[in-house]
């Protein structure tokens, strides 16, 4: 198995290389009154890793992955992503919520997709790959988390996508993004998010570039302040409901990697 979260998979640890984000909200400029949408606007050539952007991770300490090649560190405004160029999409995606962020504005959707220049091309998805592929263009950190048009801009990288089956991304998905929403504005204080994709050996791949379908996605929220962990794990399909979450636990049993950093979780 070729990919980082396969059912099942061993523990491993990463550290990588990747690409710089440069500073936009200074720019002062809404997205949408950009005349062409450019995503070298929000990004610079400069060589960087999750030690600039360790406000995503609880203890700043990033899950324990493995090195390999084709595992890329991505550092945006208001998430980081741990992205793969084997399967074309995140291995993980991890946010840091509170209630003070998210009560702070109502951001305007955003509408254009882009690959992201800072991966390879042979190492990302582009948007022909998802055309008439059957799936959609599935965030893993939510637009609706999203509150400066910088942050909702580059939610819409393709780095921050999987395949994901359209009717489960308008539901079951839908509302477990809107319940953590809700979960965190009543948090007393930072709530910290990872969502990633885990592939079977039998998972389709799209398009020219071969982008991987998962075939389950998992979305683990950890409170700092209450130390309580839990995880939302759902099948990319139609018809999938909103269960009951699984422990931390279950979830590293599951994924076999450590997601937070150890700790006296309340799991």
């Amino acid at each position: 198995m070729n990919d980082l979260f396969s059912w099942p998979a061993p523990k491993r640890r990463a550290s990588v290389l990747a690409i710089t984000l440069a500073s936009v909200a200074s720019l002062n400029l809404s997205w949408a009154r950009l005349p062409q949408f450019d995503s070298s606007a929000l990004l610079t050539p400069e060589p960087t890793s999750f030690a600039q952007c360790p406000q995503f991770f609880a203890n700043e300490t990033p899950p324990a992955i493995t090195h390999r090649p084709q595992l890329r560190e991505l550092c945006y405004q208001a998430f980081a992503v741990l992205h793969s160029g084997n399967s074309k999409t995140p291995v993980f995606v991890a946010q840091r919520l509170n209630r003070e962020m998210l009560e702070g504005g109502n951001e305007k959707r955003a509408k254009r997709f882009f690959a992201d220049a800072r991966l390879p091309s042979g190492e990302r998805a582009e948007l022909e790959d998802y055309k008439n592929s059957g799936y959609s263009r599935g965030h893993m950190a939510p637009a609706g988390d999203m509150t400066t048009p910088a942050a909702m801009a580059q939610s819409f990288s393709l780095a921050n996508m999987v395949p994901q089956n359209a009717q489960h991304n308008g539901g079951a998905w839908n509302k477990i993004e809107q319940d953590t929403r809700h979960y965190v504005k009543r948090a007393k204080g930072d709530v910290f998010v990872i969502t990633g994709p885990v592939f079977t050996d039998a998972a389709p791949r799209i398009g020219a570039n071969g982008v991987k379908v998962p075939t389950y996605l998992f979305k683990l929220v950890y409170d700092a302040t209450t130390l309580r962990a839990w995880a939302h794990w759902q099948e990319n399909r139609e018809g999938e409901t909103v269960g009951q979450p699984i422990s931390y636990q279950e979830l590293v049993k599951r994924t076999g990697v450590e997601l937070l950093p150890r700790s006296p979780l309340q799991r």
